[in-house]
């Protein structure tokens, strides 16, 4: 049997917005991402559902592919 290896894509993501004032889906949305703090950064699996989530705080955060 042939072992298949798959690439796992990566997608980090940096805060550089603050949480504060932002409506509460926001919030909720970053904590998903793993950021809680300015300057954190998050290495996460770049897939459809991550990327949608990326797109809805686009304006909060830095995106640098891996």
């Amino acid at each position: 049997m042939a072992t298949t290896k798959k690439v796992v894509e990566t997608v980090t993501i940096t805060q550089i917005g603050s949480a504060i004032g932002r409506h509460r889906s926001q919030r909720a949305t970053l904590k998903g991402l793993g950021l809680d703090k300015m300057h954190r950064t998050s290495t996460l699996e770049d897939t459809p559902s991550v990327r949608g989530m990326i797109n809805k705080v686009s304006h909060l955060v830095r995106i640098e592919a891996a």
